[in-house]
């Protein structure tokens, strides 16, 4: 190997980072609007009794699958929310929970616009895929550490951390499925003299909402898989008792709290897979 000199990048990551510490306001602005959202799903959390909680979401699951006459599905929810409960998971449940919504609600307002403007343009397609290619294969505990320097400790820098890492599949799927609107209607559209906002809410939306959901499906699990790297942050929820279980080297309370994210996951996908194949019809 030739005897080069070492690339001082370390250094220029690490004096770039201390640098972005003096907008200390705009990072606490950021982390007060993070925390007013996960304190309103968590109120929300709280307020809801143990059984009506379950009984909207089964009900929410029979409306979006009342054509189908699929039971399994409600069935698992309920014995799943009932081990849960009977676990002790539940607030740890729903600490989680509100968690995975707020980094999924944002990574939607961030990532549709974005996949949009990336459909529209291949310039902006041409810069930003490198970046989602680096936000999807970047270590997400290398996230960690930028956040906890900007953003403290707690469930505000692991919602961050999990955008970065859940946004991609949004951003793409959003691009994909507005390209594959075919050229025809689009030329349709314009004959008759519709506007490009015209076109793209009445027509490409509508056609690629398929696609646009399944990468909303595909950044809730990435959230959802988050859940333990961020308790390492101060995130609250089952990823904590994940973490304190490896501490411990307690394999029981492991699997235990890791059975309760795998039943949450599938309730969630289940949930998302539901409404995209109603947005169908």
């Amino acid at each position: 190997m030739l005897n080069l000199p070492k690339l001082p990048l370390a250094k220029g990551i690490n004096a770039f980072v201390n640098w972005l510490t003096q907008f200390e306001g705009f990072f606490q602005g950021v982390t007060n609007f993070l925390n007013a959202i996960i304190n309103a799903f968590q109120w929300v959390f709280d307020l809801l009794p143990e059984w009506l909680f379950v009984a909207l979401i089964m009900a929410v699951t029979f409306y979006l699958n009342r054509h189908k006459q699929k039971w399994s599905l409600l069935i698992l929810e309920l014995i799943g929310f009932w081990y849960i409960a009977n676990q002790g998971y539940w607030r740890d449940m729903t600490q989680t929970l509100t968690l995975v919504l707020t980094s999924s609600l944002i990574a939607i307002v961030i990532g549709i616009p974005l996949g949009i403007w990336m459909a529209k343009s291949n310039r902006v397609r041409t810069i930003v895929n490198p970046i989602l290619d680096f936000m999807q294969t970047m270590p997400a505990f290398v996230y960690l550490i930028p956040a906890v320097a900007f953003f403290g400790i707690g469930m505000a820098p692991g919602v961050v951390a999990s955008v970065i890492f859940a946004m991609p599949p949004t951003v793409r799927m959003t691009n994909l499925g507005i390209r594959q609107v075919p050229h025809d209607l689009i030329e349709a559209t314009d004959s008759f003299g519709s506007t490009s906002w015209q076109t793209l809410t009445q027509v490409q939306l509508p056609l690629a909402k398929s696609t646009i959901m399944a990468g909303v499906n595909q950044s809730m699990m990435l959230s959802l898989s988050m859940v333990v790297i961020a308790s390492m942050i101060g995130a609250m929820g089952l990823g904590t008792k994940v973490y304190f279980a490896v501490g411990r080297n307690d394999a029981g309370s492991g699997f235990t709290a890791g059975f309760a994210i795998v039943i949450l996951a599938i309730i969630l996908d289940r949930v998302t897979q539901s409404l995209n194949q109603q947005k169908k019809k």
